[in-house]
């Protein structure tokens, strides 16, 4: 691409739209059910939009502080350390993002730079890749192990170099629905020990987990919390990702760089919410309730679609559940996704763009933080495929 004269070269030559914007609008375009895109199809709590109303009214409407508003910032490490026994200084540990993207993007670009290699989990959120490669760095990425989606610690091993400068983790996982467990952690720390690897652990549905699975958050490991970016969202625990409010806990000697890049990304975050908040997370119900919530909403999902052609291992965490279709259909995963937004009525999204190469995995990826007539009237359809 040429402009007055000058050649100009994209730093993401070979990124485009996300997967989950043209899933959407094909959802819109074929007034599909939408189990595509990662969000709530319900409201957040009630009292929670009267908090956000009542901080409006009252004059809370200006800038935040550019680290966030300090009483969110204390109430954030009394929940860290309420749940997993680890104090983070609410002035010099944790930052309030805008969501969990820029949170990442921040700790990403922090500690990333040219010649850089960064180990990625495949599938892999895909804000991972495009940060690494926009701060220069190599992604170096190792595929989970089939069946449960699990890491194999041998091959993290054997990728690590001189060279290697972070480690993302993600649990749990987006888009499998895996979790890591004490062991992963336990091998993390050994893998890591006496050398310059930072952790960003992508923790969002830390309050997401079913069947007695517990978040081993990398804020309990007194080895890896000292070299750790730890990325949370609001937006996931309480329905409301469209406020984008997000933190990142991390020591003070990473914080104070993290910031540095944080105030010229965003500057500060919307300024009531982040008051609303600070007053919400007070009652431990709010998010330690919400691993019923959604399981009853995993196991109505799976309930409704036993008697389709669909396979499926039940998700540990997350909103979202995998539905193998290699007993339905020999399309690649893009098309068979296309085919069942326009021919089915179900928008779904593909694991094709979870994955740096060509997936031949007959595997789709559906969100059923939806009504729960929106669960059953999708699954009507997929159970007549």
């Amino acid at each position: 691409m040429k402009t007055s004269g000058t050649e100009f070269q994209s730093k993401l030559p070979d990124i485009g739209t996300s997967i989950f914007a043209i899933m959407t609008k094909m959802a819109n375009d074929y007034k599909a059910i939408n189990l595509s895109q990662g969000f709530p199809d319900f409201d957040p709590p009630e009292e929670l939009k009267k908090l956000v109303n009542h901080f409006i009214e009252s004059g809370h409407n200006q800038y935040a502080p550019m680290q966030g508003v300090k009483i969110l910032r204390e109430r954030i490490s009394d929940k860290i350390r309420k749940l997993y026994g680890s104090y983070y200084n609410p002035n010099h540990e944790i930052t309030i993002t805008a969501g969990a993207t820029e949170a990442l993007y921040t700790a990403i670009t922090t500690v990333v730079k040219p010649g850089d290699e960064v180990i990625i989990f495949e599938p892999a959120y895909d804000l991972y890749t495009p940060t690494v490669v926009a701060s220069g760095g190599t992604p170096v990425y190792i595929p989970l192990k089939e069946p449960g989606f699990t890491i194999d610690w041998e091959m993290v091993n054997n990728s690590l170099t001189n060279r290697t400068k972070l480690i993302i983790i993600n649990s749990p996982h987006n888009p499998t629905g895996s979790v890591l467990n004490r062991t992963d952690i336990i091998k993390l720390e050994e893998l890591t020990a006496d050398k310059d690897i930072f952790i960003l652990s992508d923790e969002v549905y830390e309050h997401i987990l079913f069947d007695n699975n517990r978040h081993e958050s990398i804020s309990k490991s007194i080895k890896l919390a000292k070299k750790a970016f730890i990325i949370s969202s609001f937006g996931k625990t309480y329905h409301a990702t469209g406020w984008k409010v997000g933190y990142c806990a991390a020591p003070a000697y990473l914080t104070k760089e993290f910031r540095k890049i944080h105030q010229f990304v965003v500057f500060a975050v919307n300024t009531p919410v982040q008051y609303a908040y600070a007053e919400y997370i007070l009652n431990y119900e709010h998010y330690m309730e919400l691993n019923k919530f959604y399981q009853r909403k995993r196991d109505f999902f799976i309930s409704m679609i036993k008697t389709s052609r669909f396979n499926l291992s039940p998700a540990n965490g997350t909103y979202f559940q995998l539905l193998d279709y290699s007993g339905i259909s020999a399309l690649n995963d893009i098309k068979f996704s296309e085919y069942l937004t326009k021919e089915v009525g179900v928008a779904v999204i593909p694991l094709s763009p979870f994955y740096s190469g060509i997936n031949d995995r007959k595997l789709i990826r559906i969100c059923f933080a939806k009504k729960d007539e929106v669960l059953a009237a999708a699954a009507e359809k997929l159970c007549k495929i």
